[in-house]
């Protein structure tokens, strides 16, 4: 299986590894290492929400650069990078 020529842009990839990075950190945010609970969030939860800070901007270049050129294989791109931010944000 090949990947779309959108999918190999960095604006199209790195929306989707920030959500799989976001999702390893919140996972370890709300469960810790030793799955006992943090009293504080801790560097991970803020590393988190930086994170989905960035993320936003990201997805809405792909969005609107790549929308309009090539609607046929960004479309399920942008709804890939969808469900990844939903899965990064099923932990919290």
């Amino acid at each position: 299986m090949t990947l779309p020529a959108s999918f190999k842009r960095p604006s199209a990839f790195l929306p989707v590894a920030m959500s799989v990075l976001a999702l390893v950190l919140g996972y370890i945010a709300v469960f810790g290492v030793s799955a006992a609970r943090q009293p504080d969030e801790g560097v991970i939860a803020y590393i988190f929400q930086l994170l989905f800070i960035a993320h936003v901007p990201l997805v809405a270049f792909f969005a609107i650069k790549w929308l309009p050129r090539i609607p046929r294989s960004c479309l399920p791109l942008l709804a890939f990078q969808v469900v990844a931010t939903i899965a990064a944000l099923a932990p919290v």
